[in-house]
């Protein structure tokens, strides 16, 4: 696997990830527009991307006003080799580096998702809402990892 950050040619391949996704899948897919993916490259944050193949496989962006996790999203058909700790990594890892001292994000609760971000040590908040649940990263804990699973 290659981990790399996100360009504008990676934009098709990104979105055809997000709906392809059988968790968290969008409703309505023109929620989602190529100006978002764009603007979050490098105005609003970054992103990454993990290719297999010379194809990518997944992708994460980090928000930089709100340190915050924008998108984390694996084919399903490549989840469980370490796609998504990867490009989380990446996030985290360039957040701490803007200066962010937590980051946070939000998944619909009760899903691998939950589960997988429990696993990476991060914590989990409040109900945002009936789907929803909040998870925080702080700067310190991110600095002394425990060995965490995929």
């Amino acid at each position: 696997m290659k981990f790399r950050q996100a360009s504008n040619n990676d934009i098709d391949a990104m979105s055809e990830i997000r709906i392809s996704v059988t968790e968290n899948a969008l409703s309505d897919p023109t929620l989602i527009t190529r100006k978002m993916y764009e603007d979050y490259l490098d105005k609003l944050g970054r992103g990454w991307v993990c290719e297999l193949d010379d194809k990518v496989i997944g992708f994460s962006y980090a928000e930089k006003a709100n340190h915050s996790i924008w998108a984390l999203f694996v084919k399903p058909e490549f989840e469980g080799i370490g796609t998504g700790k990867g490009l989380i990594q990446l996030a985290t890892q360039w957040l701490f580096e803007i200066g962010a001292q937590k980051i946070t994000l939000d998944t619909e609760a009760n899903t691998r998702a939950d589960d997988f971000y429990k696993t990476q040590g991060w914590t989990r908040g409040e109900m945002k809402d009936k789907y929803e649940v909040s998870y925080s990263l702080l700067r310190s804990s991110h600095l002394n990892p425990i060995n965490k699973s995929d």
